[in-house]
């Protein structure tokens, strides 16, 4: 399974970015994803999850009401619609799919599949 994360860019503080991560295989529609970050110097931080079929979200406190995690089923494809950015937003962002769950989840080792990763740079 590949997933080909994009939609990052630099933007300024109070601005919005929606991040995709489409998957190479259809089974991607039962899998558990989620979104992690990883900001320079700092460790790799849960964002966001969602379960197979949409109806169950986590948020991490930091992004909760501002972030909204979703997905296109038809599309093979996660969203992370980011409004509100702040600098502190800055990172490295990683959409991942679990093969072994249907659910999300926070911890990062629970994924199986990884994408290579898009820039958001917030400026203030």
């Amino acid at each position: 399974v590949q997933l080909q994360a994009s939609g990052g860019g630099l933007v300024q503080a109070g601005e919005s970015l929606r991040l995709s991560c489409v998957a190479s295989v259809r089974t991607f529609s039962l899998y558990g994803t989620g979104w992690f970050r990883q900001a320079p110097g700092k460790e790799r931080e849960f964002v966001a999850a969602i379960s197979w079929s949409a109806s169950s979200t986590t948020y991490a406190g930091s992004v909760k009401g501002r972030f909204t995690i979703s997905r296109d089923t038809a599309k093979n494809t996660v969203y992370l619609q980011m409004n509100s950015l702040k600098p502190e937003d800055t990172a490295v962002y990683y959409c991942a799919a679990r093969r072994q769950s249907p659910y999300g989840s926070s911890r990062w080792s629970d994924f199986d599949y990884w994408g290579q990763g898009t820039q958001v740079t917030v400026s203030s």
